[in-house]
């Protein structure tokens, strides 16, 4: 009898105490079975500049988004075998794993891995790798410029842009406000893609006729007057200069050097955790 009444007392005891009951959730904003989503996740949402009209639209979506992706996912876990939910945990934690260990590995190389790629060495790589860099279209070294047809200095515009000595650069420079556009630099290679974009009056059609090396020519139409002056042509399925390739040879430079970097890496920490009892296999030989 007295036991009776040790085991009664206990569980009023433990009731009164919430022993019985699930944890209790703090702010749910929503709730699909199990699954409650908080306020404080509603609160890191980024509004924006909308109006409270519109962020409370945003936010209901939110939550129908969210309820429908846990009422799918419960309904997948229902339905779908144990063999395949087992083949897709293992997935996820491949997934977890690949994202931590990448995450690793990156910061080691922003932090060790030497970046500075000299030019000699960019030069050996080119050399050594000239068959890779054909080119797919023609590359231009021009300059040009466009006035309207109303200008009444292209005589003297034309002369200096012709002459191009240094005295020329330099009043054309001071010219320049006069220009529909123009650019002066002739020796950097531009794609003959970008001529034809910028300059109307040259197309697919007539580029081989114009954009010849060493030629100057003038244009005309509706728009405005146009002088061409072409200093070099490099025709398309040539080797792409050094020059112009330069960012693409430091890009696979770099990447090599990551890659053997992380091999290293690798290699490295894998020897030093066998040589710490940190790793063994146990295979029979």
């Amino acid at each position: 009898m007295i036991y009776r009444g040790v085991l009664f007392l206990a569980l009023i005891l433990f009731t009164g105490c919430n022993f019985f009951k699930k944890d209790t959730v703090i702010d749910p904003v929503a709730r699909v079975g199990d699954h409650y989503l908080l306020k404080e996740e509603i609160s890191r949402l980024n509004t924006g500049n909308r109006s409270s009209e519109d962020s409370l639209i945003y936010i209901n979506n939110y939550i129908n988004d969210w309820a429908q992706k846990q009422l799918l996912l419960d309904r997948a876990r229902i339905n779908l075998s144990a063999s395949k939910q087992a083949e897709f945990e293992r997935l996820v934690e491949q997934y977890r794993a690949d994202l931590y260990i990448n995450a690793y590995k990156e910061a080691l190389v922003s932090k060790s891995m030497d970046t500075v790629v000299s030019q000699s060495e960019m030069e050996t790589f080119y050399e050594q790798n000239k068959a890779n860099f054909k080119l797919n279209e023609d590359l231009i070294k021009l300059r040009y410029l466009s006035v309207s047809k109303e200008f009444t200095e292209l005589g003297e515009v034309r002369s200096k842009f012709r002459d191009f000595s240094e005295d020329d650069v330099a009043d054309l420079q001071q010219m320049a406000l006069k220009f529909k556009f123009y650019s002066l630099n002739d020796s950097v290679w531009v794609r003959a893609s970008e001529v034809i974009q910028k300059i109307p009056v040259i197309n697919t059609d007539n580029q081989d006729k114009y954009l010849k090396k060493s030629q100057f020519f003038e244009l005309s139409d509706s728009l405005g007057v146009y002088l061409v002056a072409v200093n070099d042509v490099l025709n398309r399925t040539e080797t792409a200069p050094l020059v112009y390739v330069e960012p693409t040879v430091k890009k696979i430079i770099l990447n090599r050097r990551k890659l053997e970097f992380i091999r290293n890496l690798e290699k490295d920490l894998l020897n030093e955790a066998t040589g710490k009892k940190e790793f063994e296999v146990y295979l029979e030989k």
